[in-house]
Parts: structure tokens; C-alpha cells; sequence
């Protein structure tokens, strides 16, 4: 059967305190669009022309933001990850951030269908004094229809570098065992939705102040930080439920100060 294969790629370059763009690449399923900004940031969507993936499909984003870049990257909805036959649908992601660029990674939620299988990695270069925010949701079916994808499979690698070094590393995995996974206390404890936004930068302890004034009283969300390093984890019943508790996080950490307009409700 015909497979979905896409290539996208884009680079930055800083003009009279501006974010410019100097390389965009697309090839297959795989495009960009540079909506117009106020701000001296660049904005970049990333988008699936094939309208979702299925097993065997396959994307791949890279992604360079030039010494003191500011760089704004979402999609234009969320991503559908469809029943597969067989084989995995594959996406991989790369970041390079240089030297005081600070760029947010803001892909809207995946959503998982069942007998879905998807093979997710995020690979992040961080120079010295580069920042990142990076968001990652999963939708485990759509709330419209009462699916819960019980069978979906998802393998999910994070692996973030500062001057070479690991300094941030996880692997998330569905493996479809939904009494041990969704069920268990320590794990989804019934949530159908669950969120990761990371943020890495010198200024993460104030960054961390600010999250803990604003998070809510409630044990579905939490966040923890060592070093430069804030992460904050997050899980609900919904989808919309999950929005409303990571959009002021993500407003929060972004280097705008608030989430690409594409997100809005």
C-alpha cells in the first residue's frame, strides 16, 4: 500500500534584532507556512498534508535556530494517528538551538485511535545559553466518539543535549496493557489524555517560581526542577480538560509569553 513520507526543514538567521528565514525545505507530505507575526520572533507550521498517519507512514522535522533566534514552531491541528495493519508510523524531530536562541517546540495533542502504533523522538541541541519549551500531548482516543484506543501502541524518546552533554532523557511507552497502564495508580490512574511540558534554560528556578503560584490545587498535575532543567507533568479526562490545565503553563514558559494562536479555543 501507499505510504505517507514527508521531509521538512528550516533554518534562522538574525537581522537588526529580527528572526529571519534562510533555509525551508518540504518535501512529500511534509510542509511549513510562516504566518505574520508582531513580535521580532519567527513563527513556523508544521504541517501533515496527508491528514494523519498510519502504519508504515513516516515524517521527519529539523529544525536550527540561529544564535540569538527566537522561533516559534506548532501545528496547524492536532495529529491523528490511525489504525495500523502492521507496521509503525514513524516521527522523528530535531532541534538545534545556538548560542542565546531560545525555541518553542508546540505541537498540538496527538491523538492516538485505536489499534493505532506510533514511534515518536525528540532530539534536542542546546548551545550555551540556548533555552527551550517543548510540549508533547497524547489524546488516548476522541472524547466525541467514547473511544479510550486501548489497544494503541506508543513509544515516545526525549533526549535533550546541552553542548553535547545529556541533560534531560525519557521514554514514554503504551504498550497495550490497559489494566497495568491506565488503570494503575502510579501510572494514568483512568486519565485519557496526559501532557510533558519541558522547559531548559539559566532562568528555570524563576520560571519555577512563577509555575507553582499558578498551578492548581489538584493532584493531576505537578512539576519538579533540577538544575536548569523544569519539567511539568499533567493528566486529565479530556482533552479539553488538559488544555485548560497546560495552556497557562505553556503561556508561562514560551519565549512569547503566551501559546501559538492556532491553539486557541
Amino acid at each position: 500500500m501507499q505510504r505517507a513520507r514527508g521531509i521538512g526543514r528550516l533554518a534562522t538567521t538574525v537581522r537588526d534584532g529580527r528572526t529571519e528565514l534562510t533555509t525551508l525545505y518540504q518535501e512529500g507530505c511534509a510542509k511549513i507556512r510562516l504566518p505574520h507575526t508582531h513580535d521580532d520572533s519567527l513563527q513556523a507550521v508544521v504541517i501533515n498534508t496527508a491528514g494523519g498517519l498510519t502504519g508504515g507512514d513516516d515524517l521527519s522535522w529539523s529544525m536550527h535556530a540561529a544564535p540569538g533566534a527566537q522561533l516559534v514552531l506548532t501545528t496547524q491541528a492536532c495529529e491523528r494517528i490511525y489504525k495500523s495493519t502492521g507496521a509503525t508510523a514513524r516521527v522523528a524531530t530535531h532541534l538545534r538551538v545556538d548560542e542565546g536562541a531560545h525555541l518553542d517546540w508546540l505541537p498540538q495533542e496527538t491523538i492516538l485511535f485505536e489499534d493505532s502504533k506510533l514511534a515518536r523522538t525528540l532530539d534536542v541541541d542546546l548551545a550555551p545559553g540556548a533555552s527551550l519549551c517543548a510540549v508533547e500531548a497524547v489524546l488516548l482516543g476522541r472524547d466525541a466518539m467514547g473511544e479510550s484506543a486501548r489497544r494503541a501502541l506508543l513509544a515516545d524518546d526525549w533526549r535533550i543535549r546541552r553542548d553535547g552533554r545529556l541533560v534531560h532523557a525519557e521514554a514514554t511507552r503504551i504498550s497495550g496493557d490497559p489494566e497495568r497502564e491506565r488503570e494503575g495508580l502510579a501510572l494514568l490512574r483512568g486519565a485519557k489524555a496526559f501532557a510533558t511540558v519541558l522547559y531548559v534554560g539559566a532562568n528555570a528556578e524563576a520560571r519555577f517560581n512563577r509555575i507553582r503560584a499558578e498551578l492548581p490545587d489538584c493532584p493531576e498535575i505537578g512539576a519538579s526542577l533540577i538544575g536548569e532543567r523544569l519539567v511539568v507533568r499533567a493528566m486529565a479526562h479530556s482533552g479539553l480538560e488538559l488544555r485548560r490545565l497546560i495552556v497557562p503553563i505553556i503561556a508561562t514558559l514560551s519565549g512569547a509569553g503566551a501559546v501559538p494562536r492556532l491553539w486557541s479555543l
